[in-house]
């Protein structure tokens, strides 16, 4: 039974649809992945399939049924669909992830050379038939950031049918909403806050001085992405207050 003595901030129970933790699976076996859950399946929300993995993955039927037993969603990762869609192969690929029973795909346009409207359809197409992961924002660290332009592309990519947006970091989180340093910029997280509101962007925050600074900044129940499948227990700690990092979010008398 877990101890009930300390004050700590209130985090909804599953099925959540704030305070959600998005996990990065790189490629793992079963065995890694039960044991993950196992460990720490309360508090995981989204399984990322990470980039083309799911692909050449063949115990990825195995992992399927096991994140449905934990009530964990399962997504196809965005650069799969992006490649898929570059070769006019989008529907098929949509096609077999249904076949798979995976129930969400994230939509990104990081890589591919897709317009904005290219995006919606793609969107519009994905979200009849899954929940839809919207990601914004670019993987080359030279792109152009412009805090609205990602604000308002997050706001069509919801319009179009996108259940939720991403922001990218990538899984070195030195791109996208971060500067090379790794610092967060702060200034596209407010555009995107502003716009479409704190419920409806999850953060990629692979590291933990980022996903620290979004529990001080933007709170316990804060939406966070691509967390190292080690990390998922350590994450719920930070959201918790239970680490130095982020004490300041628990009810600590004057």
């Amino acid at each position: 039974m877990r101890p009930q003595f300390l004050d700590l901030p209130q985090r909804p129970q599953k099925p959540r649809t704030s305070g959600l933790t998005h996990v990065l699976d790189k490629g793992v076996d079963p065995a890694t992945a039960r044991a993950v859950l196992a460990a720490g399946g309360e508090f995981v929300d989204i399984w990322k399939i990470g980039w083309g993995t799911a692909y050449i993955d063949k115990a990825l039927p195995e992992k399927l049924d096991l994140l449905a037993a934990y009530d964990v969603s399962a997504c196809l990762g965005g650069t799969l669909l992006e490649l898929a869609w570059l070769q006019g192969r989008s529907v098929e690929c949509l096609d077999w992830a249904s076949a798979l029973g995976c129930p969400c795909v994230e939509v990104s346009r990081g890589i591919a050379e897709m317009s904005p409207a290219e995006k919606h359809r793609l969107i519009a197409t994905a979200a009849e038939r899954f929940i839809v992961y919207a990601e914004v924002g670019s993987k080359r660290a030279d792109a152009h950031a412009d805090p609205q332009e990602w604000a308002d592309e997050a706001a069509a990519d919801l319009a179009a049918g996108a259940a939720m947006i991403i922001a990218e970091g990538r899984e070195s989180g030195t791109v996208g909403i971060y500067h090379p340093s790794g610092e967060v910029r702060r200034d596209i997280i407010d555009a995107l806050v502003s716009t479409v509101g704190l419920g409806s962007v999850l953060f990629e925050a692979p590291r933990k001085s980022q996903q620290a600074w979004f529990v001080r900044n933007l709170g316990s129940n804060v939406n966070l992405g691509n967390v190292a499948l080690d990390e998922v227990v350590a994450v719920e700690t930070l959201r918790l207050g239970l680490r130095a990092d982020t004490i300041s979010v628990a009810h600590v008398p004057a």
